[in-house]
């Protein structure tokens, strides 16, 4: 117990876990639970299959909801409600008298062997067999606490198998599984972060497609269990995932006009447990799948894992980060008409000798030339500095005036921009739609790099304003411009000495 409780805090988080949790926790796969009497049919073909695998197969009978208190601690056979007994094989055997029967070996935790009924130690049927397989399923090779039944009994007494999945790694450790084949298995561990991987389920289409986006590709047509592990424990979400058929192989995020236009191929349930799994048919091909929490905006880390019995492959699609049009908007000739001399008559009144600004003098001249408090938020001080950085081309730390002009139709450009991603409430962006907004502005972002803009510009409520959208373009603007005036040969990489680095960055 006290290593339980180092490995999640607190005796307070253990109140929180199922045992399911504690098998995987113990164990270190994934796990599954299964309704038997669904689908017995299944249900057989089913365990057939995990027999061959490395998969720790256990059976329980889950108690009725509200009848707890007063319902038995075992049934009429023996079998004690709520208690895990370890499923070891199935077998069909034949009587002497040709009638076929499935039986089902299973051992209780403790060794108890109380259990009482057809095909139990003492049962009377065992006599029905020939020797020769009366002694090689009992005698010396039934154990402490094991026992058989036959397989309708079976259905008819347990409600659910509760399976752990083992992968090469976390089977070593296990006598009972080294001669099973081996489950394949591919991880993901990432995090949903508020404004940047957070987007919710499918229920919110404007933020789906911000959810960690996974390519699985099958090579050929396998039955797989997807299974999302969330780490929060003493505050867990509710959490599933969705798959889509991805009929073309790419290395770079699926946009949200997708996730609208294309029905999803695999649901899970949603729920708070600490993991959800879910067991489907796939074809040989690519899919994509969105581990996502139910609510938008929620933050937590998290592992998904696909198991395969064939070869898979499971990656995270994200996008090279690369300028898609320059954000700056160079003003044209005829903005030297009447719009805009009221601008350049300020301008001259605060330029010196000559016809320049400095950040002091720029932030007067906002503060006199944009039209509300909106638009004035771009006019601090801090955003100055950085308009100067970004427009000033002879590095005097000095604007001018068709630099001015650059800047006020840049304005314009982003305002607009902004405008297109604040559907609900004018002059508030939802930090969810940064990379979109962004986008529209030029910058094709990653999740890293959108994760550090996030970090540096979302207010407490989960929003920007437009001076903070107008920052960020700024220092995304300063950060291309440096590195593509190092890398004139478009290689993707630079070199750079600590006196370099140290000026690109404080530039930024």
């Amino acid at each position: 117990m006290k290593e339980f409780m180092r490995l999640h805090g607190s005796y307070e988080a253990l109140k929180y876990g199922t045992l399911l949790d504690g098998l995987a926790d113990l164990t270190g796969g994934i796990t599954e639970s299964i309704s038997i009497r669904q689908d017995p049919t299944h249900c057989s073909r089913l365990l057939a299959k995990l027999l061959d695998m490395t998969s720790l197969i256990t059976c329980t009978v889950h108690a009725p909801q509200g009848q707890v208190r007063n319902q038995p601690e075992k049934l009429a056979n023996g079998i004690h409600i709520g208690t895990n007994y370890r499923l070891y094989a199935v077998e069909r055997v034949e009587t002497l008298s040709g009638e076929a029967v499935q039986l089902v070996k299973l051992r209780h935790p403790q060794g108890a062997a109380d259990v009482v009924g057809a095909w139990s130690r003492d049962s009377l049927l065992w006599d029905e067999l020939p020797a020769i397989e009366r002694d090689r399923l009992t005698g010396k090779h039934l154990g402490d606490g094991e026992f058989w039944m036959s397989y309708l009994d079976f259905v008819k007494t347990f409600s659910h198998l509760e399976v752990v999945h083992l992968d090469s790694d976390t089977a070593r450790d296990e006598p009972s599984l080294h001669h099973k084949n081996t489950w394949q298995m591919r991880l993901y561990q990432g995090a949903w972060q508020r404004g940047v991987s957070a987007g919710g389920c499918r229920n919110n289409p404007e933020t789906f497609h911000i959810n960690p986006q996974l390519h699985l590709i099958l090579c050929e047509m396998e039955e797989v269990i997807i299974s999302l592990n969330q780490h929060s424990i003493m505050e867990p979400k509710v959490i599933g995932f969705t798959a889509y058929s991805l009929p073309k192989s790419g290395a770079e995020t699926i946009g949200k006009q997708f996730f609208k236009k294309n029905k999803s191929l695999v649901n899970s349930q949603y729920t708070n447990s600490r993991q959800v799994s879910h067991r489907c048919q796939l074809e040989q091909g690519g899919y994509l799948v969105l581990p996502t929490t139910f609510e938008p905006g929620q933050e937590s880390s998290f592992t998904l894992r696909v198991y395969s019995s064939k070869p898979l492959k499971l990656k995270l699609l994200d996008t090279v980060p690369s300028l898609v049009k320059s954000a700056v908007i160079k003003a044209p000739a005829t903005l030297d008409g009447k719009s805009f001399s009221q601008y350049e008559a300020v301008f001259l009144q605060l330029a010196d000798e000559h016809r320049t600004v400095n950040a002091f003098e720029l932030q007067e001249l906002l503060d006199a030339c944009l039209p509300n408090d909106y638009i004035k938020s771009c006019a601090c001080m801090e955003v100055c500095r950085q308009v100067v950085m970004s427009l000033d081309s002879t590095g005097s730390g000095r604007l001018k005036l068709g630099d001015f002009k650059d800047l006020m139709c840049s304005l314009k450009h982003w305002q607009s921009a902004f405008k297109n991603h604040t559907r609900e409430k004018t002059g508030i962006l939802k930090a969810e739609r940064l990379r979109d907004a962004l986008l529209e502005i030029g910058f094709q972002l990653s999740t890293d790099v959108l994760s550090i803009l996030i970090l540096r510009y979302m207010r407490k409520d989960g929003t920007l304003r437009f001076g903070d959208f107008v920052s960020a373009i700024l220092h995304l603007s300063v950060a291309f411009n440096i590195f593509e005036s190092k890398d004139p040969l478009q290689n993707g990489s630079i070199k750079m000495s600590l006196a370099e680095w140290l000026k690109s960055s404080l530039m930024c």
